[in-house]
């Protein structure tokens, strides 16, 4: 059993796409970002930098006591590696997808992340920040595109982690001002990502959270005003 500590962002959904491909028995324990619940004690005692997902596995692999694991990415490479699925075996196949995890945690999910923020909730508008990060998310998403035209997904021939990292933050590419019309390759991928029973069970067990604001007025001095003393 996996306790998965969840809110329904790209990042959450990710957690929640590998857990039903691999059917693994899992309990969703909201955190609800807007109203501060990242703050709690017993959250921050696995998932020190308050941020969603977390989750604590109540059957590692080494037989001992539960084990938690907080940030996305790591938590798609434990379950990888506890099941022995989406992550390949050889050399090369591995290092392609931790290539392409890493590129997501490290740069579409970042940009992106500014992306939002400037053109959808920043209380004034900020013509450079617009523009510099829809910008970067456009030359991410040709990136990825120039990547799908070489392989039917990210990492190579097989669906992976590095695809169920990425597919999250292309959902919103709409909020990102980025036609995927622009981007064929990215678009085949993108809506055989979306016809996968995995993913659309995942997406319809967020969907009774989605129905509440992610990010209300009172949310955006929780989630944009944290500094050192509120994070602890």
């Amino acid at each position: 059993m996996i306790d998965l500590y969840y809110w329904p962002t790209p990042n959450g959904h990710k957690v929640t796409m590998f857990l039903e491909e691999t059917g693994i028995s899992y309990r969703i324990i909201p955190v609800d970002i807007s109203a501060g619940d990242q703050f709690k004690p017993d959250f921050l005692e696995i998932s020190p930098n308050n941020r969603i997902p977390a989750i604590i596995d109540h059957a590692p692999t080494d037989g001992g006591a539960p084990l938690s694991v907080f940030e996305s990415g790591a938590i798609l490479l434990y379950l990888a590696e506890k099941t022995g699925r989406f992550m390949p075996a050889d050399l090369r196949g591995r290092k392609s997808v931790l290539e392409w995890l890493f590129w997501q945690v490290g740069g579409l999910g970042p940009m992106a992340g500014q992306n939002h923020h400037f053109v959808q909730y920043a209380p004034e508008r900020i013509p450079y920040a617009m523009e510099r990060y829809v910008k970067e998310t456009n030359r991410l998403y040709g990136v990825l595109d120039t990547r799908l035209g070489r392989s039917a997904h990210v990492a190579g021939t097989d669906y992976s982690i590095a695809d169920m990292a990425i597919y999250p933050w292309i959902v919103p590419h709409q909020r990102q001002q980025q036609d995927l019309a622009n981007f064929p390759n990215l678009k085949r991928w993108f809506e055989a990502v979306a016809a996968r029973p995995g993913t659309v069970a995942a997406y319809a067990k967020g969907a009774p959270f989605g129905s509440r604001p992610t990010v209300t007025e009172d949310g955006k001095k929780i989630l944009f005003g944290q500094t050192a003393r509120r994070a602890g």
